[in-house]
């Protein structure tokens, strides 16, 4: 029996290796290109408010309507998604929010501001639970937490890449008679619509189209994810919108984007309340987000070494509120920013092993509908932070005073994961 099993691991090794190689760089791209095009705003408004006459409070509202056109799409879309297959919706949502982020180069007003954002969030909609529901087509359940963090690198990787270039875009200001927040929305627009035809002719719809496996190779996934334990009987996909478990998943997962947005949009304004330049301010950015592409890497990793545990979800988020309320508390301008850094790593980290939960749980069209609810209402915390932070930022006159905000929301999660997925995961080995 030895013969066989080695035999068996050797094809299963060389498969996931293969898929790996030529599926994930892909996604990776394409949600770092996301990612930069949902964050541009952030430097933008560093000269957008004043130039459209935005308060502060209608910026957050407009970028917060990103979430509201994300959270009414983002379930339909998915279902699509499985009826279409991945290479023609990820062309879709990649083609169409490129030419909504161009378009936010040249808004005039704050309705159309509020507009254009909303649109975005229509246009991306499906995109990030698309790629989960697509993960458990290619990865048996044991590889797709690491394979989420491994994705998620891509967003640390675009907040870093984004803080530089954003602040090295506002500084074309005046160039071809646009003003630098116009620059920062078309210049990260290009990249969207140039992948169109990339994803087109590179990504598969699904693993039985992939051209660079073999027969054997397709064969060996193919009943790997069959002899999977399968989940409890499900209705239909629309069940998913009344499914407890999926509802628990969503509120528990409210606070993790809560957080991690409210401090991504958030810390070019309290960098530059330091007395950066728009350039100092692009380079000190991708500190934090260094620091969150070394967790992304590290948990997943010592949760499929160790087994995958409740603590690998509920310790990064005690750590990212301790850390935020530090950021607030604490004396001295590096020590609030370190605390800024580690709350950042921390409540990233602790979704990858989040997300292998759900989709252990879900499958099929159910499962497509149901992570994409679990995202879409999740991300509502994103809605939310960008209307709550800003107005606490104008009632207290100081930025960071909305930390403290953010760190009883994550508190509060972190608490609720504790309790909810205890009976639904291993204890650690």
């Amino acid at each position: 029996m030895a013969e066989p099993e080695a035999a068996g691991s050797a094809l299963g090794g060389r498969t996931l290796s293969k898929i790996t190689r030529h599926l994930m760089p892909l996604l990776c791209v394409m949600y770092l290109i996301a990612y930069i095009d949902r964050q541009n705003v952030s430097y933008a408004k560093l000269e957008m408010v004043d130039a459209l006459g935005l308060s502060e409070a209608a910026y957050g509202l407009g970028a917060s309507l990103f979430f509201l056109g994300y959270f009414l799409f983002e379930a339909p879309a998915n279902l699509i998604l499985a009826r279409v297959g991945a290479r023609l919706w990820f062309a879709r949502i990649m083609g169409s929010w490129g030419l909504v982020t161009l378009a936010l180069g040249f808004t005039q007003n704050a309705t159309m501001f509020y507009l254009l954002r909303f649109l975005l969030g229509v246009a991306e909609a499906g995109f990030f639970p698309g790629v989960l529901y697509v993960l458990t087509l290619w990865y048996p359940q044991a590889r797709r937490a690491q394979m989420v963090g491994l994705f998620m690198l891509a967003s640390a990787i675009a907040n870093a890449v984004g803080s530089l270039v954003g602040g090295a875009l506002l500084e074309l200001d005046g160039a071809a008679g646009l003003a630098g927040w116009q620059w920062v929305f078309i210049a990260t627009a290009v990249p969207a619509i140039l992948l169109v035809p990339l994803i087109l002719r590179k990504l598969p719809a699904v693993p039985a189209d992939a051209p660079f496996l073999r027969e054997e190779e397709k064969a060996w996934l193919a009943a790997e994810l069959a002899g999977e334990p399968a989940p409890a009987a499900e209705g239909s996909p629309w069940g998913a919108l009344i499914d407890r478990r999926v509802l628990m998943f969503a509120a528990l997962y409210v606070g993790m984007p809560l957080g991690a947005y409210g401090l991504s949009y958030w810390l070019p304004t309290i960098v530059k309340g330091f007395g950066a330049s728009n350039i100092q301010n692009g380079a000190i950015n991708i500190i934090p987000w260094l620091c969150v592409a070394a967790a992304l890497w590290a948990v997943p990793r010592h949760a499929e070494r160790h087994g995958a545990s409740v603590w690998h979800i509920a310790g990064p988020l005690f750590l990212s509120a301790i850390c935020l309320l530090g950021s607030v508390l604490l004396p001295g301008v590096v020590v609030k920013f370190a605390c800024l850094c580690v709350a950042a790593a921390a409540v990233m980290s602790a979704q990858p092993v989040f997300w292998s939960v759900p989709q252990r749980m879900l499958s099929g069209a159910h499962a497509a509908a149901g992570l994409a609810v679990i995202n879409s209402i999740g991300n509502l915390g994103g809605f939310v932070a960008q209307n709550a932070v800003p107005a606490i930022h104008d009632a207290t006159g100081s930025n960071l005073a909305p930390m403290a905000a953010l760190a009883l929301v994550v508190l509060i999660g972190a608490v609720g994961c504790l309790v909810a997925l205890r009976p639904l995961m291993p204890s650690p080995r």
